[in-house]
């Protein structure tokens, strides 16, 4: 699985409240929460990212509550996926129970800067970044892991086990 897209970038500790202000938690519409997104830290985020572009963060991405609204909100906001130093534990499990790719690999985040054009092979472990030329390693997703993002998520993965298809 290969993503591509333009980088946006943002520092450490980035919690759920700056993905999505509470304020917004009223709602489970995943496109109203991606009206939203980022807008604590950057407000004018949801009309610049287009569909496939990548977060790239520093290190705990997605601290502070659990709320699953966080990772809805990017993926519904076009992301295809976020690269980060690290990420908060509960956060990583909504992402990929939602189906949002997310990789850690803090070298690349050293290495992108905002706008890069990058792309992501999520499968083979490698982030290219094609505006400068690097490319970066990072240890792959798990294959059971790959498959819940293959399916959109741990209620579709689970839907196909079942035989059925939402």
């Amino acid at each position: 699985m290969k993503l591509t897209g333009k980088a946006f970038t943002f520092g450490n500790d980035i919690d759920t409240d700056v993905i999505i202000p509470a304020i917004y938690l009223n709602t489970s519409d995943p496109e109203e929460l991606a009206q939203h997104c980022m807008e604590g830290v950057d407000q004018h985020f949801p009309t610049r990212v287009k569909q496939g572009d990548l977060i790239v963060a520093g290190k705990n991405f997605g601290c502070g509550s659990s709320r699953e609204h966080a990772p809805v909100a990017i993926r519904a906001a076009g992301v295809s996926c976020v690269i980060a130093r690290s990420f908060a534990r509960i956060f990583y499990r909504n992402a990929f129970n939602i189906g949002l790719p997310i990789v850690e690999a803090p070298e690349a985040v050293d290495g992108i800067h905002d706008g890069d054009a990058i792309e992501v092979d999520i499968t083979g472990g490698t982030i290219k970044n094609l505006t400068k030329g690097a490319v970066f390693t990072f240890k792959p997703i798990p294959s059971f892991m790959q498959e819940l993002l293959a399916q959109g998520g741990l209620i579709n993965y689970i839907m196909k086990k079942k035989g059925n298809r939402r």
